[in-house]
């Protein structure tokens, strides 16, 4: 493929011996969509050392009918089918990548691979196995390079620990017990646009995932992980998936980072958008995260938000371990409790729109009137008062800007009501829907919450500025 193409690539899982039909289904999907470039496989490839069908390819009476990359041996048993630890070709069409490494082609697509499973220790390390070394060295190989920005492919055969998290569920699959820490740490650092993997003998594709903290650092392209079943499976389950991929240096910056809608957060990064993910190498046992709840009941004041579990209980954690998850928020994109069908679109950037309803005056006098029933203080920021000085990050404001520019503030403290915002613009001055002001009041069914979102989706679409992103 010629430098700045885009490549057809098929990626497969545990072939485990099976070339024959693996090599039929590929036949197929070449007749019905035309040829690919070339076949990626990951997991085991070979089911034995003495297995007839590949020595049929290995003495040339058989020939792979695409060009074919593999990864080496997961198991004792097949190692010595990779003669050459630094890559190879084992039959005609048919290359051993090594154990670790990058290939780029002459389109400019880069695929890093690490063969093998983790290590459980011990010096050396078999020729199945793949050490903290071999991670460390491929890492430092490819970040050394000026303006990474990631690779186009990473293939282990290994899942990685924890990728579940913040996405959508592999089943039974416990990436606790599975997974590997290691990967996981290659796969927070080398930012793959797609990461495949097998061993596991089930079809997972997880949501894609941010390789950025959004509002905290420019945006990059996001990753998808694929994990593919064995070769002809019982079950049927997808083992071969099929692609086009356009390398990332011949990617326009802007076309390269948009973020598709369902994207997720990073989920080899701690709570808090810290970027290391050593925390998925420790086996010790996980703690219960803490919930918080608000009590919106009309009890006696004072009692400050408590963890559940007990009244003055606070969750303990052991010196050096990572900070515990925050509780699922209804809100957050990346929650799984967030529901999905009342998202009308997502975007970048933030356009405040003026409400029509009312003018600007009358939105000011409502959120005046209604801070002082409730004892609050709302204060003017002029454009440049000192007052813009006492601002500290970390210490939480209660903001409004209205739309000749206009500022109000107000410094929040304790018993500082969650709606005072939602009651304002409910009051009889702007909204007039007073019921609307407690969010409990405002509930549908699922399936009338799903059409009206779809009807404001549609009308909304001519002035959707995420559509231009």
């Amino acid at each position: 493929m010629a430098p700045g193409g885009a490549l057809r690539v098929l990626v497969c899982g545990d072939v485990e011996g099976r070339l024959g039909s693996l090599y039929s289904r590929v036949q197929a999907a070449q007749s019905k969509s035309g040829p690919f470039d070339l076949l990626l496989c990951v997991g085991n490839f070979f089911g034995s050392a003495q297995d007839p069908e590949w020595q049929e390819y290995q003495a040339g009476a058989k020939k792979a009918p695409i060009q074919t990359y593999v990864l080496g041996a997961n198991n004792s048993e097949t190692a010595q089918c990779f003669p050459d630890a630094s890559g190879c070709e084992l039959a005609e069409n048919i290359t051993y990548l090594g154990r670790k490494g990058v290939f780029s082609g002459a389109s400019g697509l880069q695929i890093a691979y690490l063969s093998g499973t983790e290590s459980t220790g011990g010096e050396p390390t078999p020729a199945h196995c793949f050490s903290t070394k071999d991670v460390t060295d491929l890492k430092t190989s490819l970040l050394s390079a000026s303006k990474f920005k990631g690779v186009d492919i990473l293939l282990t055969s290994s899942w990685p620990k924890g990728v579940e998290i913040f996405g959508n569920s592999p089943g039974d699959i416990d990436t606790k017990k599975c997974g590997s820490g290691l990967v996981s740490l290659l796969a927070a650092s080398l930012k793959p646009r797609y990461h495949f993997a097998a061993l596991q003998k089930v079809y997972y594709e997880r949501l894609p995932y941010r390789n950025h903290t959004v509002l905290q650092e420019a945006a990059q392209h996001v990753s998808r992980f694929i994990a593919l079943a064995g070769v002809g499976n019982s079950d049927k389950r997808k083992y071969l998936y099929a692609f086009s991929i356009l390398p990332m240096s011949s990617m326009e910056p802007a076309e390269l980072v948009k973020q598709p809608q369902d994207v997720t957060e990073n989920p080899y990064r701690r709570p808090g958008g810290s970027k290391s993910c050593a925390h998925l190498l420790l086996d010790e046992k996980e703690e219960p995260a803490p919930q918080f709840f608000f009590d919106l009941s009309s009890k006696p004041k004072g009692r400050k938000r408590r963890p559940e579990g007990g009244e003055g209980q606070q969750p303990k954690r052991a010196p050096g371990k990572p900070p515990l998850p925050t509780a699922a928020c209804w809100f957050c994109l990346a929650s799984p409790e967030v529901e999905k069908h009342l998202v009308v679109s997502i975007g970048t950037h933030v356009v405040p729109v003026p409400l029509n309803c009312c003018t600007t005056e009358d939105l000011k006098e409502a959120f005046i009137v209604q801070a002082e029933e409730q004892r609050i203080e709302l204060l003017e920021i002029p454009e440049h008062s000192a007052l813009k000085q006492i601002v500290q990050p970390g210490t939480p404001y209660f903001y409004v800007e209205l739309d000749n520019g206009e500022k109000l503030f107000h410094r929040i403290r304790k018993s500082f009501p969650l709606q005072f915002g939602r009651e304002v613009l409910a009051s009889e001055a702007i909204l007039a829907m007073p019921g609307r002001a407690d969010w409990r009041s405002c509930q549908a069914g699922q399936e009338e919450e799903a059409t009206a979102a779809q009807d404001f989706r549609q009308a909304f679409e001519p002035f959707d500025l995420a559509q231009e992103d």
